[in-house]
């Protein structure tokens, strides 16, 4: 892939002796902050909502003894 302009003047400057701006970046930046969650007993309830429902095709009233 192609170098970013942004990128080829970093190494340009570190070419030339001066700092990099990579190493003013605070530790933090590469972190990944969004929030995670466990699921709730609610949504554990509501994912099951529909798993015991039979197709219309089956459903005729009849069963099957042995």
């Amino acid at each position: 892939m192609s170098k970013s302009k942004a990128q080829k003047q970093r190494q340009k400057l570190v070419r030339e002796g001066r700092l990099n701006p990579e190493m003013n970046r605070s530790p933090f930046a590469n972190l990944d902050l969004r929030t995670r969650r466990a699921k709730t007993k609610k949504d554990h309830l509501y994912r099951m909502k529909h798993k015991n429902h039979l197709p219309k095709q089956w459903d005729n009233g009849s069963f099957y003894l042995q």
